[in-house]
């Protein structure tokens, strides 16, 4: 199973999950899918609810990765 990174925002109701997509087609880039959701009821007693996922080139989801820590988000085990 592929390794995911996951952030969640200050106020624990949002979490998002970078992981990187095997299925890349052209094969040339590297993709990762970066995968938004909300938190539902207790942290860790269910799962977010994950509301949109987009596939971007690996920089470019670094960059957001790293601009979000840089916002208050931190990192979190997989929720």
């Amino acid at each position: 199973m592929t390794k995911s990174y996951w952030l969640i925002n200050s106020n624990r109701t949002e979490v998002k999950r970078f992981i990187k997509n095997d299925k890349s087609i052209d094969g040339v880039f590297e993709y990762i899918f970066i995968d938004t959701g909300k938190i539902v009821g207790v942290l860790g007693k269910e799962p977010p609810l994950m509301t949109t996922t987009v596939s971007v080139e690996i920089d470019l989801a670094r960059e957001i990765y790293e601009r979000l820590l840089s916002q208050g988000w931190m990192k979190t085990e997989e929720v």
